[in-house]
């Protein structure tokens, strides 16, 4: 008889388990992300029996060969990781970190003089611990099934064969910033004789890199960390006008991070994200939460009401930004409170439907500090995005960046070194009061990269996105979100939305799109409006009736695979 209810209790426990988490039959495998090329390495590596990060790893490879300028293997990333087998999220961090040398700001320098920041931001002292390359290798060995050497085919490939010049890397090399840059070897691939970038579809290469590519599929993150590239990166940034401090010790000593991840509930949906040093996680949430307090879901897309619900939430969103965040292995940050359900009510019920509130100040969520001062950085990010599913059902969405445009402009072994110490604060304190950003040995500046993960109604994951687009990201993430879970747009549509951005300043709108057509009704409300070009670089996947789909920003030069 004890046996008999022991099984009927054990069939009733499966019977809930089974209500809580539907069984999944398994997945059409999706990749998306900024390039088609690296969509389709990653897509390649599923078709070879490999995994969500098998995948991932091809992709960011490949991305690091053309789109050189926005992220690779000189810079940093976020990953979230759903795990179908545990029903878990996992997130991992591996953004560049300040060397173990630091000063109190990074334009201070080593004898206490000061920097111009116009030459510091592109530099040798800019230069963060690149952290991407560990980041894949540590999560490939936990997780993957290829072997980590065929993973690095199609960028060797791609970058030895030569690729189609994009669209985007040849505008970024248009900029002052792209037309600067003093790698001979690259300057004669992508560049005609008159200094002009080669136009757009002519085949370029970037033989450097192939070779950079090589070493470490053969030696892993180990190349980065020892021997001869580890050596020409330090001596790079040594070498630099304003030099950095970076060393073969902080090289060979950083380590990603898994860290708990940031879930919280908005539009009645889950979401999790990425936590600090990202704020841009914690600004999406805050964005949604209040905006859908205040009822957005019920205005239509597009509409000067939605815009403007948005617009001053996201004022709320980013005045906590500049306040409270920073690297939690050095500060006390107060996550939780940040989003608490409570708190987050408390600040949607400042915003007005008939005016704007003007500048906002930061607010007080349970287990802040009294004690700190504003931060804010000297620079913005370009970045990449990219999305996985694979058929059974494991899910990674990754963000990774080397920041501004070709990074810090220094080329080493054909990739560029990131200038990730931009993003920490601009003052160290103010009136005595410390920015929870500063500056610090071996700290992670915060950032605005949010990979997220969405749950539907029955518990399983529905969309997986993120964002380029620096200090705007977590503006492009919440419309984009908005757009499936609330408007119930497909991922393409969500991706394509005219933007809107306020970080707690003039609200921008997307110039030549009809999101600036919003302005005379926004300025009526008393919005000090500009339009301006927003290159975002969103890209996901979302799940339908169908199975999974995936798509990319219209803006970039995007791409999903299936």
């Amino acid at each position: 008889m004890p046996v008999r209810r022991l099984s009927i209790l054990a069939l009733l426990l499966l019977a809930a388990l089974a209500r809580e988490w539907p069984a999944q039959a398994a997945e059409r495998p999706v990749v998306a992300s900024a390039h088609p090329l690296a969509s389709a390495a990653g897509k390649a590596m599923l078709d070879a029996g490999g995994n969500a990060v098998d995948a991932a790893v091809a992709v960011q490879m490949t991305l690091s060969v053309v789109e050189p300028h926005a992220s690779g293997i000189g810079g940093g990333a976020f990953v979230l990781l759903w795990d179908p087998g545990q029903r878990r999220v996992r997130a991992f961090d591996g953004v560049a970190a300040q060397p173990a040398r630091a000063t109190a700001s990074l334009t201070t320098d080593a004898d206490g003089s000061q920097l111009p920041i116009d030459r510091v931001r592109f530099s040798g002292r800019a230069v963060g611990v690149p952290g991407a390359v560990p980041l894949l290798a540590e999560l490939h060995g936990q997780e993957g099934r290829l072997p980590w050497a065929s993973l690095f085919a199609p960028a060797i490939r791609a970058a030895e064969e030569g690729f189609p010049m994009p669209p985007y890397l040849h505008y970024a090399l248009s900029t002052p910033r792209g037309r600067r840059l003093a790698d001979p070897a690259l300057r004669a691939e992508w560049f005609d004789a008159e200094g002009n970038p080669r136009p757009v579809g002519t085949p370029v290469r970037n033989l450097a890199q192939a070779a950079t590519l090589r070493r470490l599929a053969a030696e892993g993150a180990d190349a980065l960390r020892h021997g001869e590239l580890a050596q020409a990166i330090v001596a790079a940034v040594a070498a630099d006008e304003v030099p950095g401090f970076l060393t073969e010790a902080d090289l060979a000593t950083y380590r990603p991070r898994e860290r708990d991840p940031l879930c919280a509930e908005a539009l009645a949906h889950r979401l999790c994200t990425m936590p600090p040093p990202s704020y841009g996680g914690i600004v999406t949430l805050q964005v949604l939460a209040m905006a859908g307090e205040r009822g957005i879901a019920r205005q239509a897309p597009g509409s000067a009401a939605a815009a403007h619900l948005f617009l001053e939430a996201s004022r709320l969103a980013y005045a906590d930004r500049f306040l409270h965040v920073g690297d939690p292995d050095f500060e006390h940050v107060p996550t939780a409170g940040l989003v608490d359900r409570g708190y987050l009510r408390q600040r949607a019920g400042l915003i007005r439907e008939d005016a704007t509130m003007g500048r906002a100040a930061a607010g007080a969520p349970p287990g802040r500090r009294a004690d700190i001062a504003p931060s804010e950085p000297w620079g913005e990010t370009t970045t990449s995005h990219l999305a996985v599913v694979d058929g059974d059902g494991r899910i990674v969405s990754m963000t990774t960046t080397i920041n501004l445009y070709f990074g810090s402009g220094i080329a080493v072994g054909g990739l560029f070194l990131n200038n990730a110490l931009i993003n920490f604060a601009s003052q160290p304190e103010r009136e005595g009061r410390p920015a929870v950003n500063r500056m610090a040995p071996g700290k992670r500046p915060y950032t605005a990269m949010a990979p997220t993960i969405a749950f539907g109604p029955d518990g399983a994951p529905m969309l997986a996105i993120g964002a380029a687009g620096g200090v705007r990201i977590p503006s492009y993430l919440a419309q984009a979100e908005l757009g499936v879970l609330a408007w119930n747009l497909d991922i393409a549509a969500a991706l394509a939305q005219p933007h809107w951005h306020n970080a707690n300043g003039p609200s921008e709108l997307e110039s030549d799109t009809p999101a600036a057509g919003l302005a005379e009704a926004l300025g009526a409300l008393g919005h000090q409006v500009t339009t301006v070009r927003m290159q975002s670089g969103l890209a996901g996947i979302a799940r339908t009736p169908a199975g999974w789909t995936g798509a990319a920003d219209p803006r970039r030069d995007g791409a999903a695979a299936d």
